[in-house]
């Protein structure tokens, strides 16, 4: 199965297990608790968005400060931008794994999971020592050429 009809797939049941859900929590706890959890989740969703994306960044920063790219650091924020739209998204489905996205160790392991599916190799940056910091001489020839006649 392709990527497409997985998706395809993926947009047109998760909607229907969430609307299944929320009539079966409003025919439990009312409609108007399954509404304000459903604005509950969302608040305190972006609130936690919020925060862990300020702590990637400032990760970005550091990794960047020491010369080294940031590649996990902005998976990472695209993971939590993913995060926020599902938390943002009214549904208990969609808030259960827009949550399960906040929790760094699972953050990680997605990622690492898509790295490895997408064979994409990710090695452990070492950062420039002073030793590799000073005066680099550089080999080479060169001759003038302005002769006046």
């Amino acid at each position: 199965m392709g990527l497409f009809r997985y998706l395809l797939l993926l947009l047109l049941l998760v909607p229907l297990l969430d609307i299944y859900l929320l009539i079966k929590v409003g025919g439990v706890i009312g409609a108007l608790p399954t509404v304000f959890l459903v604005v509950f989740t969302a608040v305190l969703g972006a609130l936690l968005v919020r925060a862990q994306g300020f702590s990637t960044l400032g990760r970005v920063r550091e990794a960047l400060a020491r010369g080294e790219v940031p590649a996990l650091q902005m998976l990472e924020g695209m993971v939590l931008l993913v995060s926020g739209v599902l938390l943002l998204t009214p549904g208990f489905v969609t808030d259960t794994l827009g949550f399960l996205c906040l929790v760094p160790t699972i953050r990680q392991r997605l990622i690492m999971a898509f790295l490895k599916r997408t064979r994409i190799v990710v090695t452990e940056q070492q950062p420039a020592t002073a030793k590799d910091e000073g005066p680099r001489t550089l080999e080479g020839e060169y001759w003038r050429n302005d002769e006046r006649h």
